[in-house]
């Protein structure tokens, strides 16, 4: 695949803030100053040390419904992420709150029309009502509150002049997503601008509270019933499903791999499911279904298919273990406080991060002699983790910080 073709993948998957992060990763190996996600002027101009007002003597806003402003990336089709966020987004519009997506991008032309078509359009996404606009430096007077969203969106958050609360919607450590050097550290200093803190599990909340000081609050991750559950009387299953991303170094492509072609060589006849990522052009030593460009919607029925579930993760855990569970396929996850923190759901099998030792609860799960009483009892157990109880965690923390 050519560089043009690839940035044309990555942005339809990922959306712009891949493409632009994988551009700034290039930079800073070559020169400290190239910043990729934020814009120059905005990391320079932001001095966390001193508080920002809106921080530091937080102005009354009244009982609410309130007005919030959303900074993000352009999403993508199929960004997990981004998904995420409008997940939340669609909580706060149905608990009567008016909600403004502000588009935040250092490459180039960002059109707000085309943002909210890929919402719009996507089954990946709910529908909302947030009005999409291209982020200009600052918010109208009327907005009550601002989240941040990804490490970059802090930066003109801070730098924003408004007295509207700040929060920062914390989906996973991403000073670990590039090498150490300018973007990480740009990174992990937001951590440290003082806003609210809402984090995606456990691991985070404590993680960013011990060692910043942030005050946090977390929501515990769910599984959409309408998208994630037995279809069924699937009868036995003999496939495995890995969630093999390429460009995120944090799920353990490699690793997974080596384990994979371990569990190939012990049971030739089972199917093994990459899912995530095409593939194309990397040598990968077994036969596999190379499947990528999923909505939710294709994903149940190949779930539900699957004895077992590789979820690799070397920062936050996936949304994929609870979802595996509530179609019936065990998630196999590597042994890390990451990864318990977020979910100790009992049913994960948990194992250290060496191929053989992956290998090998792979095919304790495949050659399970009660593989189906397994699965059924795994979509049983996830029952009351929807998404519902997350929104109302979510509703809560917004509502402490908006006191």
């Amino acid at each position: 695949m050519s560089l043009v073709g690839k940035a044309f993948h990555v942005l339809r998957e990922q959306g712009l803030r891949e493409v632009v992060r994988r551009i700034g990763s290039r930079l800073d190996r070559g020169d400290d100053r190239g910043i990729g996600l934020v814009r120059f002027d905005d990391a320079e101009a932001v001095d966390w040390r001193t508080p920002h007002p809106a921080v530091a003597t937080p102005s009354d806003r009244g009982p609410g419904p309130w007005s919030v402003a959303w900074i993000m990336s352009p999403p993508g089709e199929n960004s997990g992420g981004h998904q995420n966020l409008f997940r939340f987004l669609r909580v706060l519009e149905e608990a009567g709150h008016r909600c403004v997506v502000y588009l935040y991008s250092n490459d180039g032309d960002v059109s707000a029309a085309a943002s909210a078509a890929v919402v719009r359009d996507s089954p990946s996404y709910p529908d909302v009502a947030a009005e999409f606009r291209v982020w200009t430096g600052e918010v109208p007077a009327e907005i009550d509150a601002i989240f941040a969203t990804g490490w970059e969106t802090a930066y003109p958050s801070f730098r924003s002049a408004s007295m509207a609360r700040r929060f920062y919607f914390v989906q996973d450590f991403e000073p670990w997503f590039t090498g150490a050097g300018t973007a990480s550290a740009l990174a992990e200093a937001t951590y440290r601008f003082g806003f609210r803190g809402i984090t995606a599990g456990g691991w985070l909340e404590q993680k960013l509270n011990a060692e910043y000081g942030m005050h946090t609050d977390r929501f515990d991750f769910g599984a959409d019933p309408a998208h994630y559950r037995l279809l069924g009387d699937a009868g036995p299953r003999n496939e495995v499903l890995f969630y093999a991303r390429r460009t995120t170094d944090r799920r353990g492509l490699g690793l997974g791999l080596m384990a994979l072609d371990l569990v190939a060589k012990a049971r030739p006849d089972v199917t093994i499911n990459l899912v995530g990522e095409d593939l194309t052009g990397l040598t990968i030593p077994f036969a596999h279904e190379n499947l990528y460009g999923l909505s939710v919607n294709d994903l149940g029925p190949i779930y539900n298919r699957c004895a077992a579930g590789l979820v690799l993760s070397f920062s936050n855990l996936s949304l994929l273990p609870l979802e595996l569970l509530a179609a019936g396929t065990i998630p196999v996850v590597n042994n890390a406080p990451n990864n318990r923190l977020v979910s100790d759901h009992p049913a994960i099998v948990y194992t250290e991060p060496i191929p053989a030792a992956l290998a090998d609860a792979i095919l304790e799960v495949l050659d399970d002699p009660d593989s189906e009483g397994r699965a059924l009892r795994a979509a049983e157990s996830t029952e009351g983790a929807s998404w519902t109880m997350a929104g109302k965690q979510f509703l809560d923390a917004f509502g402490r910080g908006m006191a």
